[in-house]
């Protein structure tokens, strides 16, 4: 309770990854932090709920996994990732066509030149937008040159949106909007691409670089494994800030808790809210749609990608064939990702789709759940900078993906970076370097 711990060097308003990515810079620095969260769990909208023993995500996030199993963030050294191991199947002219995988992309680019018809099994027809072998091998190579560029070098290139960036790569139409613009629809929850080509570059080469996964047992093991590694009762949930200051927090039910520094880790629209005059971006929502299935449909451990836009779903995945633990032993899930407003007769929009996706009969699946966000992922239209201000004045700091990139990792650089201000602020030393790129 509040009651028993009034005072902290450091409260921290929200218990997403950004919070308690800062909140593990601050306590290794030895500076005492409480991370105030309302809900009753820790993680925002990186949450999973189980039904049935299926364990849902509300919004399920693609993570490309660090070179050499390194830990995304500090204190996620535990997090398992289960990988798309099939790689991506594009779906375009009633086939479902293999792309990659280009996990280390320059040794993919040799292996498709040696062998090129290893990744692309199915035969080619007449009318469909087929990525051969050729294609693929300079998809390849553009990813591998992508790879292998540092991060601060893509920053430093003319910023344009990335649909128009990615049609100046130099390789053919069918490849760019047959799997490149697919591809990074998924990677940025984005279906027009307005985003900004550098971030666009960044989501890219991370890809290239570690492939694609999701969480074991659900995005929320994220979060949860960040809140675990910190110290008992730095974390409290159930506790609604009414007003907050550089000094003093008020919260609903659980009186005031006094502080020297304030750090605002919400979302942009609650962060707003506490400190008027804060810009709000434009958000892209997104839908995820969970079904059971009585046996796993075609496509293995791969995400599928919908290239004609032949419906609502951007993309879609066997999720227990991902990752066996989130389906009970003898069924399946299938989660579908939207982007955009939700249709009417939302369920049977998507059966229809996926039916033609899987080429497979849907009726006889259960819809187990749909979950709409409106402010699911902050638009980054160039330019855009991804290290917006954290530190508003000295004692007061805010971060989430809408100061860095929109994505999990953008969520949890932008809480270091705050959190080194904070450090700076109070005169105390790190432990370890400042975090200061952007891979």
């Amino acid at each position: 309770m509040l009651s028993s711990a009034r005072h902290a060097d450091v409260v921290i308003i929200g218990a997403g990854v950004a919070g308690l990515s800062a909140a593990h810079r601050l306590i290794g620095a030895g500076v005492s932090c409480t991370v105030l969260e309302a809900a009753g769990h820790v993680g925002g909208r990186l949450g999973t709920r189980t039904l049935d023993g299926f364990r849902l995500d509300l919004l399920g996030p693609l993570l490309s996994p660090q070179p050499g199993g390194a830990p995304l963030a500090p204190g996620l050294e535990a997090l398992e990732l289960r990988e798309f191991a099939s790689g991506v199947l594009v779906h375009s002219g009633g086939r479902r066509h293999p792309v990659g995988p280009f996990r280390g992309a320059r040794g993919a680019f040799r292996a498709v030149r040696a062998r090129p018809g290893a990744l692309h099994p199915f035969p080619a027809h007449r009318g469909a937008a087929v990525v051969g072998a050729l294609d693929q091998a300079r998809l390849g190579a553009a990813l591998a040159r992508l790879a292998a560029t540092p991060p601060d070098r893509l920053w430093s290139r003319p910023e344009r949106a990335a649909a128009e960036l990615s049609a100046a790569r130099g390789l053919p139409a069918r490849t760019v909007g047959g799997v490149l613009h697919p591809l990074l629809t998924a990677l940025l929850s984005d279906p027009e691409l307005v985003s900004s080509g550098r971030c666009a570059d960044l989501v890219l080469r991370d890809y290239a670089r570690g492939g694609l996964a999701v969480p074991a047992g659900g995005a929320a093991a994220l979060p949860e494994l960040l809140a675990a590694a910190l110290p008992a009762g730095t974390v409290r949930t159930g506790v609604h800030v009414t007003g907050a200051g550089i000094n003093r927090v008020v919260t609903k039910d659980h009186g005031e808790l006094d502080c020297r520094s304030l750090l605002l880790a919400t979302g942009a629209g609650a962060a707003a809210e506490l400190l008027p005059g804060l810009r709000v971006p434009d958000f892209h929502p997104v839908t995820v749609v969970h079904h059971a299935a009585p046996a796993p449909p075609p496509g293995g451990s791969s995400l599928l990608l919908d290239a004609d836009r032949s419906g609502p779903v951007a993309y879609t995945a066997v999720m227990s064939e991902v990752d066996p633990s989130r389906a009970p032993e003898g069924r399946a899930l299938v989660t579908s990702t939207l982007l955009g407003a939700p249709p009417q007769h939302l369920d049977r929009a998507v059966r229809t789709q996926l039916a033609s996706l899987y080429g497979t009969d849907t009726g006889g699946w259960e819809l187990l759940a749909v979950h709409h966000d409106r402010e699911a992922v902050p638009v980054m239209r160039p330019p855009h900078d991804p290290r917006r201000p954290v530190r508003i004045l000295s004692g007061l700091y805010v971060c989430g993906d809408h100061r860095d990139t929109s994505t999990v990792r953008g969520a949890l650089r932008s809480g270091r970076r705050a959190a080194s201000w904070i450090l700076r602020d109070l005169g105390v030393r790190e432990a370890e370097p400042s975090y200061t790129g952007v891979a």
